[in-house]
């Protein structure tokens, strides 16, 4: 195994020069399918919460059906956005980015649970940096 230091003066590995990116690109597809999931499915059962205080009352205007309609169909989106983060990490990171930009947009136009746009913000940045990933290791292997 090849080894030189890197800034830091530790050992760096330069035969495996995306080993961290590798890493980080298995942290985020796991997460990013397994998440979704359970969201989703909790969606059916209402352990976690009760789903339906998050949908904006102008969403729930337009979509047809009443809340927990809507957050069942909701679930089963989340559980095909997880579902194609596993097969597909390239599209589905960006189907669940653009999935969690919505909720961003839902809560934010509610004018509360700020605290959990912020966090839902910051997964969306997360999901966004497992596509990158996944456009990167395509151009490895191609």
């Amino acid at each position: 195994m090849a080894t030189t230091t890197n800034p830091a003066g530790t050992p760096a590995d330069t035969t495996h020069p995306n080993l961290g990116a590798d890493r980080a690109f298995i942290l985020l597809r796991t997460v990013f399918t397994i998440a979704p999931i359970a969201f989703g499915l909790d969606k059916f059962f209402d352990i976690l919460t009760d789903w339906e205080q998050y949908l904006a009352p102008w969403i729930n205007d337009i979509v047809p059906g009443n809340a927990h309609q809507a957050m069942l169909t909701v679930g089963v989106i989340e559980i095909i956005a997880g579902i194609a983060v596993a097969v597909a990490p390239r599209y589905g990171s960006l189907l669940v980015a653009g999935w969690l930009a919505g909720i961003v947009v839902n809560l934010v136009s509610m004018g509360e649970y700020y605290d959990v746009a912020l966090r839902d913000f910051g997964l969306l940045v997360g999901a966004l940096a497992l596509a990158v990933l996944a456009w990167d290791r395509g151009k490895a292997t191609a």
